[in-house]
This record gives C-alpha cells, sequence and structure tokens, in this order.
C-alpha cells in the first residue's frame, strides 16, 4: 500500500524538477549551541534576519532557502532534514498528509491571544470577504480526530505570522498606471497587448489561480469555484494556456523573488505574477513597478511556521524559541518594510517609525522618504500604497492559495504547460 508521504512524494517531484537543479547551499551557523534546520523561501529566510535571531537567543540557525515546490518537496519527504518549516498554507494540506509535520501547542506560542482574528476565523474585519479556497481557519487547528478545520484547538499545524494578498507588477514606463479595484485587472496578464512581455510565478499552487483569475477576467471561461477546480475546468483552463503560449504571450515563469526581479530588471517583461518583495526591490532600484489592486480581487496567503514531525529534545525547544522570536516585535516591523504584515501587528509598531505605521498599515500618503529591508530608498515622500490600508486590501480577497482536491492532476497539467514547446 503508497503511503501518505509517497502519495505526496509522486506529485511533488515533477513540479521541483522543472524549478530546480539542486538545492541552494545552507547558510551555516559555526558553534555548538541548539541549532534550529529551517527550511523555507527566500522571502523569510534572510541573513539580516538569522543574525539577529541568533544573537537575541542565544541559538543557531541554518537555513536552507529554495523555491516554493522545490522546499515542500524536501519537507514532505525527509521531515529529518528540518525543524522549521516557513512557507505558505497551501503547504499545510500536504505537510499534513505526509506526516511531516507535528502538532504546535498554543501554550508554548507566548503570543498566542494575540494573533489576530485572520489566521483563526478568516477574517480581519466584519465586513471583509473570506475569499474561495483554503481561507487559513480551514487548516490551522487540528480536530480530536485528527483532521483539519475550523474549529478551535489548543493544537494547530503552524503558527501564523506573514501574510499578505498577491497579485501581479507592471512597469508603468511600458504600461499606463491603472486606477486601484476599477480598471486594474488581472486580465492584463493575458492582454495580447503585451504579448511576449509576460511571466507566472513557476508554482501550481500560485500560479494556477493567477492564471484562472485572468483567464475569468479575461472572459475566455468562467469557474464553478475558483477555489476547487474540476477536472473539466483544467482541462479547458489548461488548454487556453498552452494556446496562448504558443502564440507567444508568456516571456516564461520564475520560481524565486530573485529571479522574477531579474525578469522586470533587465527589461525582459513589462508585467508578471510578483510577490510583494520583489515591488520594493525593483522600486529602490529605480524600476517604476507598481503592484496592482485587481478589481477581481487579490490572491491571498497566509505565511506558515511549522514544527516537523522528526524535530525533538533542544532543537524542538529552540524550535518555539524562534516561532515565539518572530511575533516578539521586530521581525515583524522588518517584513512590513517588504511589504508584508505580521499576525500581532501592534507589537511590531514599537520598531517602526510613524511614517512607516503610515504608510505600509493605514494606507496613508508617506509623510517622508522610507526605506526597503535592504536599506535603500524604496518609497517616496508622498506616495500612497497601492491598494490602500492593512484592512482594506484584506477585505477584497477573490482566493486563498490552496492545495485543491485535484491536486495531483493540477500538477500534471501545470508541468505540461511550463514544459510545452520546450
Amino acid at each position: 500500500m503508497t503511503s501518505r508521504r509517497e502519495f505526496i512524494y509522486k506529485g511533488l517531484l515533477a513540479a521541483a524538477s522543472i524549478s530546480s537543479a539542486g538545492f541552494p547551499g545552507i547558510l551555516h551557523a559555526q558553534n555548538k549551541r541548539p541549532t534550529v534546520k529551517v527550511v523555507g523561501t527566500h522571502v523569510t529566510l534572510q541573513p539580516h534576519l538569522k543574525a539577529r535571531a541568533e544573537k537575541e537567543l542565544g541559538i543557531n540557525l541554518e537555513f536552507y532557502p529554495g523555491g516554493s515546490a522545490e522546499v515542500l518537496l524536501k519537507a514532505t519527504t525527509d521531515p529529518t532534514s528540518f525543524d522549521l518549516y516557513e512557507q505558505w498554507s497551501n503547504s499545510v494540506r500536504p505537510l499534513w498528509q505526509a506526516d511531516a509535520i507535528q502538532p504546535i501547542e498554543t501554550s508554548r506560542l507566548k503570543y498566542w491571544n494575540e494573533i489576530s482574528p485572520l489566521a483563526k476565523t478568516g477574517k480581519l474585519t466584519e465586513k471583509a470577504k473570506i475569499g474561495a479556497g483554503d481561507s487559513p481557519n480551514k487548516i490551522l487547528f487540528i480536530q480530536p480526530n485528527g483532521t483539519l478545520g475550523p474549529n478551535p484547538t489548543d493544537q494547530i499545524t503552524f503558527m501564523p505570522y506573514v501574510h499578505n494578498v498577491d497579485s501581479f507588477g507592471y512597469n508603468t514606463q511600458k504600461i499606463p498606471a491603472g486606477i486601484p479595484y476599477e480598471t486594474e485587472s488581472w486580465g492584463w496578464l493575458l492582454d495580447n497587448k503585451y504579448q511576449g512581455r509576460v511571466a507566472l510565478v513557476n508554482d501550481p499552487t500560485i500560479g494556477l489561480f493567477d492564471a484562472a483569475l485572468a483567464i475569468q477576467a479575461q472572459g475566455f471561461m468562467s469557474f464553478k469555484d475558483i477555489g476547487n477546480f474540476s477536472r473539466d475546468e483544467l482541462d479547458q483552463m489548461f488548454t487556453i494556456l498552452t494556446d496562448l503560449k504558443s502564440q507567444g504571450q508568456f516571456r516564461g515563469v520564475w520560481s524565486s523573488v530573485p529571479h522574477s526581479i531579474k525578469l522586470m530588471a533587465t527589461h525582459q517583461v513589462d508585467i508578471q505574477s510578483m510577490f510583494s518583495p520583489a515591488v520594493a526591490s525593483l522600486n529602490g532600484m529605480g524600476v517604476p513597478c507598481i503592484y496592482a489592486a485587481p478589481k477581481e480581487g487579490y490572491r491571498a496567503w497566509h505565511g506558515v511556521m511549522s514544527l516537523s514531525s522528526e524535530s525533538r529534545g533542544e532543537s524542538k525547544d529552540a524550535a518555539y524559541e524562534y516561532m515565539n522570536w518572530w511575533l516578539s516585535g521586530y521581525a515583524g516591523a522588518f517584513i512590513a518594510r517588504q511589504g508584508y504584515y505580521i499576525s500581532n501587528p501592534e507589537r511590531s509598531r514599537q520598531f517602526m517609525s510613524q511614517a512607516e505605521w503610515d504608510y505600509w498599515y493605514l494606507g496613508k500618503p508617506a509623510s517622508e522618504m522610507l526605506q526597503g529591508t535592504d536599506g535603500k530608498n524604496s518609497i517616496k515622500a508622498g506616495e500612497i500604497r497601492t491598494g490602500g490600508s492593512y484592512h482594506r486590501r484584506f477585505e477584497n480577497i477573490a482566493v486563498w492559495n490552496t492545495v485543491i482536491p485535484n491536486y495531483e492532476y493540477s500538477l500534471r497539467k501545470w508541468n505540461e504547460f511550463v514544459l510545452a514547446g520546450v
């Protein structure tokens, strides 16, 4: 009988193989203090945060940064390779089904009671749209029978921390600026005016939804539930995408934030699926990139910090300390400067200037020049963040990153699309 881990492995292998030529080198710590191995993406596994946490906690951190598909493959097939897994909420079902993670005890999370309703209920405000797919509350709590569900328990699959709403970025030197929530549209990705200047993120659990939102916005087809595609809908969607690819619509796909930055910085693309840190970096480089607020709504994600099923002893204890450190204030302020939010923002406010807080969280015009995480000026005085305040952005969610029931089939179709014509 095929084990759950083998089942997940088969689905992920193809996705990772086309986006990675070998797992990135580890960032090693050198002494004998308790060590926490962290697998994740470049978004949160940043050298500055590593150095700060090691100094404040007296532990060693070993970071394994990589592309989304490859780190999920690594984690699901080898839980001994990590203590903590940092990625997106759509990773949780595969990790749990593969027995790769263990329950996190909320009693050991120092700031659990400060975490906002977003992760616990799926809504930041009462008038917010929850959005299609797996809102974080659906996969956060471990139910008494071992399944995942929205009913609160004292055991969870991940510690909620960073989160954001994603869309696409475009270079206003090449594409006229649109009006947030009115004219900016996912359909721009498939507009033939930008043929050959478009890129998508090479992650089948993310790029899938970007493509679907674009297809629906263009009127090419509609979906019964954009958070849960049927096989017939997947067939139709990928026929459309493959036809567009053969016509030259796409410049390509990207598999990491640095790759997406390079594509736009070197003028290979004018518009593409993007993550917020890439937009901030491009603006810091002088590339006028706008992060769209699509009228159809955002694709939302919630960062997860999950504990390996194989983590034990002092490494497990140190992993809890590191999780608590992430919610203690400094890290949340740091990642705000790349456009991300933290689950208990008031604790991070003390590490932010009033100008930063007003711009990033309240949606007010920047009262002064603001710097990104790289120390470069990325926000000019007077600029307003596209999409507005934290609350407004999270009131306009179209769909959450989700592993759909037809996950394996969607992986196969995605890989066929990426490799078509290669």
